[in-house]
């Protein structure tokens, strides 16, 4: 203890101002590490001890970030077994599995320096191939077991999204979906159910998604929320027998496109006032008066209208506290931009596998993160959903293509 009181008086008294708490924090958690390192090896520093397990053999440097800057550490090593001390914590994760995509890049032939660059920027280094292996291998297994575990009781509402990625495929560059599925459950908790890559969206490929949801126990479907794709309506029917939503945010830039971009505010906010409305006919009256009203000026929006308004509303026949979730597929909105950026840094991935590495251990750490997190939906009111009959109303499915 007396020696720990001189290392951090003679710290203050060299310190400057400007760094001086940066410099204390430095020095306790060295400290710290130096008493555990003394714990774990049974002597202290030039002790003599037949406790003694093992000796020290120098220092590892590491830095840590933390709100007053980058700590610089020097963390004991010895030269039997390992010492990590515990108030560090090891990489997420994700963070491994994007180091494992880098590493598996270079040996897929992406430029060296390229990667090199990546490596620098993440401030790692020497990673040899047998630590990439090993890591592979053991974020490919919490992955998977993830991605496959069953899926218990029932899910009234499913969102799904699409986003694109680069992938090398034969000599070649092609750009592959990376379909992400998320359902609300009875206990209004929402929960990441699953992932599919595919080359299209074509029925097949979203047939295919669906059925294997179903084999893993999605059960008890009453609405999905996605964007329009003719493919996924026709599975939707076939695999589930349930509503469709198309996303609201998607149908409005559609139907603008329709109109020149000086007259986009007015016609968005003509198409807005059937949306504030409180039930669905009033909103259904009101889509077709501003149809009528637009129909000498633009046939073409006015006919998109007609023939979508009853895919864009189905959110209005159900609970009227859930409805501000159901419109569109904004609560993936921050998910896909999370699994964009992670996937940005490494721009043209190797391989499928390594798709699913990656993006599987992000969607892996955010539905950890939501599952701490408070209910997404009121469970009185999904209570009541799942006890209601089953819906009759032709509207809610949608025909095949």
């Amino acid at each position: 203890m007396t020696e720990e009181r001189l290392v951090l008086a003679e710290l203050l008294e060299k310190a400057g101002e400007s760094d001086f708490l940066r410099a204390v924090a430095e020095a306790v958690l060295q400290l710290l590490m130096e008493s555990d390192v003394e714990g774990l090896i049974g002597a202290g520093r030039y002790e003599r001890s037949g406790e003694r397990t093992t000796w020290r053999n120098g220092y590892r440097d590491r830095t840590l970030d933390t709100r007053l800057g980058a700590l610089q550490l020097r963390i004991p090593k010895l030269r039997q077994g390992s010492y990590f001390p515990p108030f560090l914590e090891a990489r997420k994760s994700s963070e491994k599995a994007l180091i494992a995509v880098i590493q598996e890049a270079w040996i897929g032939g992406v430029s060296t320096r390229r990667v090199d660059d990546l490596v620098q920027a993440m401030g790692l280094s020497g990673i040899s191939k047998s630590q990439v292996s090993k890591l592979c291998k053991e974020i490919d297994e919490r992955v998977h077991a993830f991605l496959d575990r069953p899926l218990a009781g029932e899910w009234p509402y499913l969102w799904l999204d699409a986003t694109y990625l680069k992938q090398r495929e034969g000599g070649r560059i092609v750009s592959v979906a990376a379909i992400i599925a998320v359902a609300a459950n009875t206990d209004g908790r929402r929960e990441i159910v699953g992932l599919h890559i595919g080359p299209s969206e074509a029925e097949t490929f979203w047939s295919t998604f669906l059925k294997s949801l179903v084999r893993r126990g999605l059960r008890g479907v009453k609405l999905v929320i996605s964007d329009a794709h003719e493919g996924l309506k026709a599975a939707i029917r076939r695999g589930f027998g349930a509503g469709w939503q198309r996303c609201r945010v998607h149908w409005m830039r559609n139907a603008l496109a329709y109109v020149p971009k000086t007259q986009q505010s007015m016609v968005a906010a003509a198409l807005r006032q059937a949306f504030l409305q409180p039930d669905r006919a009033q909103a259904s009256a009101m889509l077709r008066h501003v149809a009528d009203q637009l129909r000498p000026k633009w046939p073409k929006l006015a006919a998109f209208i007609d023939d979508s308004e009853t895919d864009v509303l189905s959110y209005l026949d159900f609970p009227e506290q859930h409805r501000s979730k159901l419109h569109s597929t904004n609560p993936l909105e921050r998910l896909n931009k999370e699994v964009k950026r992670r996937a940005d840094v490494v721009g043209i991935f190797p391989n499928e596998a390594a798709i699913i590495r990656l993006i599987g251990a992000v969607l892996l750490e955010q539905n950890d993160e939501w599952q701490l997190q408070h209910r997404y939906m009121q469970v009185e009111v999904m209570a009541e959903l799942v006890t209601a009959p089953e819906a009759t109303d032709p509207r809610q499915i949608p025909c095949a293509a």
